[in-house]
């Protein structure tokens, strides 16, 4: 970890600063010490690497995916060209076009999570120049060993850590783009890794997650069952519900051999804005805040039928009959007649 990173970290358990402690020294890297939060919490560094993973009890399905992980490092880049390969697909073509929907620019700020053994984080580092810097992170030790030695050399600031991805070691706003392809089906709180990833990524920024899904109109097929005996997880769904409230310009392109799916969003600012307040034109009339928070308990048929016969009458739409007529009963009722 270089020199001066330790106060761009915070506690991804709480958010709050981190002080270093007991920093060990190389140059202008941090070797080792201990990231310390007001909380109590503490974060190891070991050789340059800050562990941030939280919580420090990992739920039993994280623990199972991490384990399962972990044992497939040693083939891992020797056997994934062949899910390119099943489908016809070039590999680097189709990594390429994905973090084309990053839309970098060189000197950007780039979160990779679930970065791997680094097979697109060599390519995100192409697109960023000298001036950018790429934080990759992993859950999995031997992955992020993997990648970190394959980023050797790379020209922007690379900055590894161990991380939970949906618990992220940053302040608010920290990148202009975030990106995490493989393993989303694997976390226990899907719903909070897009949250986290919306949370960390600037307004504006985009968003680019994807991962094993095979799609709706493909389940019933042969093709489907074939691969989902081979692979259970081309069974997961797509987590569209899991998206957070943030996303804007929301895409879905499903990938290699159609069994992959990859979100691209913009992040916004809380809920989407519109203007609810407008009168609406035409009998009903109001808005659609008062049609949403102005209802009553009801009235009969018979009523209702009345009702609108003498709205037809006026030239008012039922929203503001009504509201002339409730508000004139109300107050003969209240003894507020002008």
């Amino acid at each position: 970890m270089r020199s001066g990173e330790e106060k761009f970290y915070v506690d991804p358990a709480t958010l709050e600063p981190l002080t270093l402690e007991h920093a060990v020294r190389d140059g202008d890297e941090i070797v080792s010490g201990v990231l310390v939060a007001a909380s109590g919490h503490r974060f190891e560094i070991a050789n340059g690497v800050p562990n941030f993973v939280y919580p420090f009890e990992l739920p039993q399905a994280d623990r199972d995916a991490l384990r399962e992980t972990e044992a497939r490092v040693e083939g891992y880049d020797r056997y994934l060209p062949l899910t390119f390969s099943t489908y016809g697909e070039d590999e680097q073509a189709v990594r390429n076009a994905m973090i084309d929907k990053l839309v970098l620019k060189p000197g950007m700020i780039v979160l990779e999570t679930g970065a791997g053994t680094g097979r697109d984080s060599e390519l995100i580092a192409q697109r960023l120049g000298s001036d950018g810097k790429l934080y990759i992170q992993d859950i999995a030790p031997s992955f992020l060993a993997k990648n970190i030695e394959r980023m050797r050399g790379a020209e922007p600031q690379v900055e590894p850590a161990l991380t939970n991805g949906y618990y992220l070691p940053f302040p608010d706003n920290s990148f202009d783009a975030c990106y995490h392809f493989g393993g989303i089906n694997a976390f226990s709180d899907i719903k909070r890794g897009f949250a986290e990833m919306a949370r960390v990524t600037k307004p504006g920024g985009k968003v680019v997650v994807g991962d094993e899904a095979m799609p709706p109109w493909l389940r019933d097929t042969e093709f489907a069952r074939v691969l989902i005996n081979s692979n259970p997880e081309f069974a997961y769904q797509i987590p569209l519900d899991k998206l957070p409230i943030e996303a804007r310009k929301t895409r879905i392109e499903w990938i290699v051999g159609g069994v992959f799916y990859v979100i691209d969003f913009l992040v916004g600012e809380g809920e989407p804005q519109a203007d609810l307040d407008f009168p609406i034109p035409g009998v009903r009339g109001g808005t659609h805040r008062t049609r949403y928070y102005g209802q009553l308990e009801g009235v009969t048929p018979e009523t209702k039928r009345l009702a609108y016969e003498a709205r037809a009458k006026t030239d008012k739409s039922m929203h503001q009959w009504l509201d002339d007529v409730v508000r004139e009963a109300a107050k003969r009722d209240l003894g507020k007649q002008d």
